[in-house]
């Protein structure tokens, strides 16, 4: 699946919890695609192959968030299933080509081949069928988290083959020195800045918000890919906003 179908953003959390039937909620609730969080959080290769079956038994996007550029994990991530990687850690021109390199086969990357794997069906699709089609049928997000990327941005921006830049504000945030207010002038103005860059060259740029408010502010500047919240902390303000009613 694609993110982007006929479709001027989308929007989706980040899962934590090694259920995935919450991934079957999110797609009821109307959710676009849903970040499988293998960098935080107690989920592994094994656990999240249930979190993609769940997501294209409902129809939204997977997208698993692997640990670090990792060959061997960014490959295993697509042999399970999933749509897109989301690649952390992403300071240079060079780290972007080796997260393309790695999640694509001959001739865009170098991605291992294998098609006794789920994405391949098992061995049952034609092999002609899964290599020919597996580039254009996943995808690959980037992860710009501080200083050292920001500095780097415009080699960045060049990189072919990826398909969303990803501002993470938490991180960006202790890289400003104000760490975890992501809403603080320096935050948010370095997160335009890079916005400002990447959306006149064509480029879908996302991140991370915690509130409609704050999601709709970056919509409105251009950002297509919207990060929205954490399901352990969708679930906490849930319950803690029933128990404050009743015993308000």
């Amino acid at each position: 699946m694609k993110l982007f179908e006929n479709k001027k953003f989308v929007v989706g959390p980040f899962m934590k919890v090694s259920d995935p039937a919450l991934v079957e909620v999110a797609a009821f609730a109307g959710f676009d695609f849903v970040i499988i969080d293998l960098e935080h959080g107690p989920n592994t290769i094994q656990t999240v192959q249930n979190h993609v079956r769940a997501a294209q038994a409902k129809h939204i996007v997977s997208v698993i968030r692997v640990p670090e550029i990792n060959e061997n994990i960014i490959s295993q991530a697509l042999d399970i299933g999933a749509d897109y990687v989301q690649v952390p850690q992403i300071e240079t021109a060079e780290d972007a080509k080796r997260a393309v390199k790695a999640a694509k086969f001959f001739p865009e990357g170098a991605r291992g081949a294998c098609r006794y794997v789920r994405a391949a069906d098992y061995a049952s699709m034609p092999k002609e069928n899964y290599f020919g089609n597996a580039n254009k049928n996943s995808g690959v997000i980037i992860h710009i988290e501080g200083n050292i990327a920001f500095n780097n941005i415009d080699e960045i921006l060049k990189v072919e083959g990826v398909d969303v830049i990803f501002i993470g504000p938490y991180d960006m945030s202790q890289s400003c020195g104000v760490p975890g207010q992501i809403n603080h002038p320096k935050v948010i103005s370095t997160i335009k800045e890079i916005v400002e860059k990447a959306v006149p060259l064509g480029k879908v740029v996302g991140t991370f918000v915690e509130s409609p408010e704050s999601a709709k502010q970056w919509i409105e500047l251009g950002v297509k890919y919207i990060s929205y919240g954490v399901d352990v902390g969708i679930y906490y303000d849930a319950c803690k906003s029933i128990v404050d009613k009743v015993n308000a």
